[in-house]
């Protein structure tokens, strides 16, 4: 099975950086727990792991918020050699058009999905 690349925000690990992780155990060693609030990475990230997928999460500052990070993260992406076999891209919390333009050439590049909430998905088509 290939693997899911999440972005979200998490107690800790590094930013600017892709953690790999095939368990819960590694989820929770490199990230920790999830902050207070409506953060949804992690939770995510804990759904695709029991379901058998691998997952590829990325660390951002402020789910949603952060550009910079989650360009940064799709920059990772873009590298086929690295990450060879990403089925879907999830972006929970996110809503901004330039990271979805982003995202959807990931996507089309990968030949994977783009998972995202009805919330996101309205936010994304009434951003002016």
């Amino acid at each position: 099975m290939g693997s899911i690349a999440l972005f979200g925000e998490a107690e800790k690990g590094d930013f600017e950086a892709a953690y790999v992780c095939q368990s819960l155990e590694e989820l929770s060693s490199y990230l920790g727990e999830p902050p207070k609030g409506e953060a949804r990475g992690l939770f995510f990230a804990i759904q695709m792991l029991m379901y058998s997928h691998g997952v590829i999460f990325f660390r951002v500052h402020e789910e949603g918020f952060s550009q910079k990070d989650y360009i940064r993260g799709l920059q990772f992406l873009e590298n086929k050699q690295l990450f060879p076999e990403i089925i879907a891209l999830c972006l929970p919390g996110v809503g901004n058009k330039d990271i979805f333009d982003k995202s959807a050439a990931i996507c089309q590049l990968h030949n994977s999905l783009l998972i995202i909430t009805e919330k996101d998905l309205y936010d994304y088509l009434t951003d002016h």
